[in-house]
């Protein structure tokens, strides 16, 4: 994209915010603490035939197969106008203008170091990586996972970045715990990943994030609590990293024992073992005006209870949702309303006392989540329908991102309006 095009951008002043006078400079991000960062979720899991991880076009559609009319699964769609020919895969879709739509791969070291430049570039400190628990049984997922990882830590070192892993355990039935525990003992010992200088520690530790712990969801099988009590009371001493710092992805009224959350008092005795709570908030609120009352009645409070007990609190924020082609559900069903309803949560949590943020997600088209770069030029016709950036720079939500960060530590005042000119 020419200057000419995205100098309103805020993207822009980021860049020239994180730039020397005689061109580029990593400007490395603390992974001493994740106190006063904004953190991004990324998951990794797409590939294209072709990119060889031999798994099909996985998460681009539900078969696998070359993305088509009645296969794809995603809302959004990615922009690949700054990527090479190598890294761009090919669909049977074509945009307005007739030119082919293309996809990428997580696979691909390349395409990872890209999306760690772009977070240099817009001052995001970095991610937590998805480590899902469903995947890592079969063998062709556990190796792409495991690829994935080491992408990711190339680029957060590339780049200046920090990073942790988030093991999603929404996957594993009770009586399982020792696949994590397994897991984990097999990542420190082959990988030595919490000595990488890049990875995020908190409180003199490496953090780890475990999420999925308490809610309520008669779906599918998950882990029982005393499931969760065996896997912290290992990870909080496990002789081989010298211990973590556990974050813990919690429902949205897990204080309170309803709605999304189990009933079991136990939960409360579990989460207060954890060094950060991180409540799950996307699909919880829809619009900027709910987003501060959840903040009021929810965070505030949350915030209390846990700095009465020594944890940090961490809000997860999102700029909007949508999975109409993969569920059925209305298109752009949280709607973005052009940055404000992600601003609105920014602002929220900085008022409810938050020193830290999360935000969901970085690469996740599938739910419509993603805050990197989209595209307004989707691929049209035969039935397919996607959401956009509502005609703005499709670095948009990038640049919020890095500008959540200046708010949340307090180096820029809040304020009502997205940072950027209308």
């Amino acid at each position: 994209m020419k200057l000419t095009q995205r100098i309103f951008s805020l993207g822009v002043v980021v860049a020239i915010l994180f730039s020397g006078c005689h061109g580029p400079m990593v400007k490395r991000v603390d992974p001493a603490t994740l106190t006063g960062k904004v953190m991004v979720g990324y998951q990794g899991w797409f590939n294209a035939e072709g990119d060889g991880a031999g798994r099909g076009y996985n998460h681009w559609t539900f078969d696998r197969e070359q993305p088509a009319p009645g296969n794809v699964r995603v809302d959004l769609w990615p922009d690949l106008s700054e990527f090479p020919s190598s890294e761009r895969f090919p669909t049977k879709l074509t945009r307005a203008d007739g030119t082919p739509a293309e996809v990428f791969s997580s696979y691909l070291q390349p395409t990872v170091l890209r999306h760690f430049a772009w977070m240099e570039q817009y001052g995001i400190d970095g991610v937590f990586l998805q480590r899902f628990m469903s995947s890592l049984s079969r063998t062709g997922s556990l190796a792409a996972n495991n690829a994935v990882l080491e992408n990711v830590r190339v680029g957060a070192r590339r780049h200046g970045r920090t990073y942790a892993l988030m093991y999603d355990l929404s996957g594993l039935k009770p009586g399982q715990a020792d696949l994590l525990i397994n897991d984990w003992k097999t990542l420190v010992r082959d990988t030595k990943l919490t000595s990488d200088a890049a990875y995020l520690r908190h409180k003199g530790k490496p953090l780890l994030a475990l999420w999925g712990c308490g809610f309520r969801d008669i779906e599918k099988p998950r882990p029982s609590l005393d499931d969760w009590r065996k896997i912290l009371a290992f990870l909080k001493n496990d002789p081989e990293s010298g211990g973590l710092a556990i974050m813990l992805g919690v429902p949205s009224f897990w204080r309170t024992l309803r709605r999304d959350s189990v009933t079991d008092p136990v939960l409360l005795e579990l989460i207060a073992l954890a060094d950060v709570v991180s409540p799950w908030t996307p699909g919880r609120y829809r619009t900027p005006e709910a987003a501060a009352r959840h903040a009021n009645e929810v965070w505030q409070p949350d915030l209390a209870w846990c700095l009465a007990r020594g944890i940090d609190y961490l809000p997860v924020a999102f700029p909007g949702f949508s999975w109409h082609n993969m569920k059925g559900s209305p298109r752009n069903e949280i709607p973005r309303l052009k940055g404000r309803f992600f601003w609105s949560q920014v602002t929220a949590a900085k008022r409810a006392g938050a020193t830290m943020l999360y935000v969901a997600m970085f690469d996740e088209v599938d739910e419509g989540t993603a805050i990197f770069k989209v595209t307004n030029s989707p691929p049209v016709g035969q039935g397919v329908e996607f959401v956009t950036y509502e005609g703005l720079p499709s670095d948009t939500y990038l640049g919020l991102t890095g500008a959540a960060g200046r708010v949340i530590r307090g180096e820029v005042p809040v304020t009502e309006e997205p940072p950027f000119p209308k």
